[in-house]
């Protein structure tokens, strides 16, 4: 795998999700992660895609060494917010041979996410075992709900 980066337009995409997120409009199957940041403490919102497997709701980071993945680890909880819905949760990252179950459903149930990984040059097919050999370059996390 070469060195992944974030495509061009994703700040411009992200903070248009997050504005239509707060007018309370839903954006497909986006949630907002919001957690405060591990240097600045301030609240940080980043759009993703949870998704369900094996009863538990898990996000996988888009590229090695998202901000966003490093604030979450360091927050350990947050808020997600869909439309005009939020549930505090807990943050838990996943061990790589956690992860590796997980990464091979992402495959299959997040198609913005492997459409995602297919042009920042992270995967050339978006098979299962393509985003199963990722386990421990990706950050894999799972939210737990939180009282």
């Amino acid at each position: 795998m070469s060195n992944p980066k974030p495509p061009w337009y994703l700040k411009p995409m992200n903070r248009f999700v997050r504005a239509i997120q707060r007018l309370g409009i839903p954006a497909g199957p986006s949630q907002i992660l919001t957690v405060p940041g591990r240097k600045s403490g301030k609240l940080r919102s980043t759009p993703m895609t949870p998704f369900s497997h094996d009863g538990g709701l898990y996000t996988v980071a888009g590229y090695p060494g998202a901000d966003w993945a490093a604030n979450a680890r360091a927050a350990g909880a947050g808020t997600l917010t869909r439309g005009r819905k939020s549930r505090r949760v807990r943050i838990v990252e996943l061990d790589p041979a956690q992860a590796r179950p997980v990464l091979r459903s992402f495959a299959t149930e997040v198609p913005v996410g492997v459409g995602f990984a297919k042009r920042s040059g992270l995967v050339r097919e978006g098979t299962p075992d393509e985003f199963e050999a990722l386990a421990g370059e990706l950050a894999v996390f799972r939210f737990d709900p939180q009282d």
